[in-house]
Order: C-alpha cells, then sequence, then structure tokens
C-alpha cells in the first residue's frame, strides 16, 4: 500500500425488497464522505429511505474516465467513498468496475460491502443443478457477436446464467434455442420483489408461454450445460434429409428442421440453412 489516506467501499444494495438492506451497509454510507451511483436519483431514494443524506456522484459506464479519476484522487487525498449500483453488488453487470481498478493501482484501500445479487440468488432457488455455473451477465446487443458467444458456450458443461431485460426476452430466448436446441431452462423473474416468480420449463416451452404472455420485469435466465452424450453417428446431411422427408409429409419447415435437430444433435438453425441451400 502506498499509504493513501482515504478508503473506497463497494456496496451491495437491494435487489428488490429493501429489508435485504445490511446493517453494514447502511452504517458504511452514512460514514462515507460521498458515494459514486449508478443513477443518483435511484440512490437517493435508497437513501432516504434509510435517512441517509450525503454528496451523490454518477459514477457509470458513460462516465468520463477524467471524472472517475477525479474521484480516486479525493479518496486518495483522505476522503471516504461508497460506490453503488441501482441494484445488487456494483462490478457485477453494473458501474464500478473502472473505479475500483484506478484505486487498486494508486495503491488506495478498497473494501467490500457484500449484498444481494440477483446471479447466485437464482442459482439458489433455480432448482437446477448450479454448483458450478458460468454467468455470462447480459448477451451483446450486436447480433453477431452474440452469435459468436453462443456458439463457443454451446458444449460448456456448466449451468449457464443470463441477466436479461422484457423488451429483449423473447429474442433472446429463440437464440438459445437455435444456439443450444431444446435445453431445460429456469426463468427468474423480478427477484426478491412482490411479483417474484420461478418458471422451470424447456426452452421451446418458454417461447411457447412468452408468445401469449408479454414479457414484464428484470429477467435471470438458468440454463442447463452442454450433456455428456456419446459421439453423434448423424451427418449434417442425415439431419437435412430427415427435414427434407418431413416436409414431403406435409410438415412446415421450421417444424420439420426442429424435429430433425432433435434426432441428430445439430442445431434447427444448422439444418435448416442446409435445406436452404439446396433450394
Amino acid at each position: 500500500m502506498s499509504g493513501c489516506g482515504g478508503k473506497l467501499y463497494v456496496v451491495g444494495t437491494p435487489i428488490g425488497n429493501l429489508e435485504d438492506m445490511t446493517y453494514r451497509a447502511v452504517r458504511i454510507l452514512s460514514e462515507a464522505d460521498f458515494i459514486c451511483a449508478e443513477d443518483t436519483r435511484v440512490t437517493r431514494g435508497l437513501l432516504t429511505h434509510f435517512g441517509i443524506s450525503k454528496p451523490l456522484y454518477s459514477c457509470h459506464k458513460f462516465t468520463e474516465r477524467q471524472a472517475v479519476q477525479g474521484f480516486a484522487q479525493k479518496i486518495a487525498d483522505g476522503a471516504v467513498c461508497a460506490v453503488v449500483s441501482d441494484a445488487g453488488m456494483p462490478c457485477i453487470s453494473d458501474p464500478g468496475e473502472e473505479l475500483v481498478k484506478i484505486c487498486r493501482d494508486m495503491g488506495i484501500s478498497v473494501e467490500s460491502v457484500p449484498g444481494p445479487t440477483a446471479v447466485t440468488t437464482a442459482a439458489a432457488i433455480c432448482g437446477m443443478s448450479a454448483a458450478r455455473f458460468a454467468f455470462e451477465g447480459f448477451l451483446s446487443v450486436h447480433k453477431k457477436h452474440r452469435r459468436e458467444r453462443l456458439e463457443e458456450l454451446k458444449n460448456d458443461r456448466h449451468t449457464l446464467i443470463f441477466y436479461e431485460a422484457p423488451h429483449k426476452l423473447r429474442a433472446t430466448l429463440s437464440d438459445l434455442y437455435d444456439a443450444f436446441g431444446d435445453r431445460q431452462t429456469a426463468i427468474c423473474r423480478e427477484l426478491t420483489k412482490i411479483h417474484e416468480e420461478v418458471l422451470r420449463m424447456s426452452l421451446s416451452e418458454a417461447i411457447q408461454y412468452y408468445q401469449e404472455k408479454d414479457p414484464k420485469g428484470e429477467y435471470v435466465l438458468v440454463v442447463e450445460g452442454a450433456a455428456v452424450t456419446e459421439e453423434s453417428t448423424y451427418t449434417l446431411e442425415d439431419g437435412t434429409a430427415e427435414a427434407q422427408r418431413l416436409i414431403n409429409e406435409g410438415m412446415k419447415a421450421t417444424e420439420a428442421c426442429k424435429q430433425a435437430a432433435k434426432l441428430t444433435g445439430f442445431r434447427k438453425s444448422e439444418i435448416y440453412d442446409a435445406l436452404s441451400s439446396l433450394d
């Protein structure tokens, strides 16, 4: 350590239920000289609830590096700062990482004040094996990057956990199905809030469910990892031929590719693309 006089506290806050706020988190926020927040409006509401009044500064992914360095310098000069996100632990798919890095590089003491986080909450109550899991956070909004990442993950045997916003849920479920096939999933919604819900179903069932129901709230998706199976003896040509056979019998192309994918182990999109190339 370089002997810097201040300290940065990384403070976890409730992901929904304010009763999950820890005594220590309340004390640290009360004692801090200033607070860096993802959204000052959200944090001001939290502080008001607990009777705390402190200087608040925005600190999110759009904050200029110069401003973040300014916060770090104030801490180096002896101030005590707490960094919070809108919900859960900062730096876990939330802002705060840049401030922590700069403070570490400057030799400033950084201390955690653990609190709730949606990823471990979902892992604990999803009803699926989560002894080993891979947390992916939010998938890229860029289609190409998203497809590439899912392709990298399709053979991962860990349980996979994703965050998703309601307006993108339908597209994400379809992307997961196209990449992974029809795996089991737990769809965790509004964790710790009044309308908390955990639905366990296959990805295809989830797609159908949300065709009929509008997604609402914040989601955590828990998807089973790749199964340990014997090497398939089927080829992509076999899958294409099976899909074509089903189409000749009157089945729609998308459903035929889905059935052929189940039989051969290839992804529906692979079979569909191969089938299209024959036209």
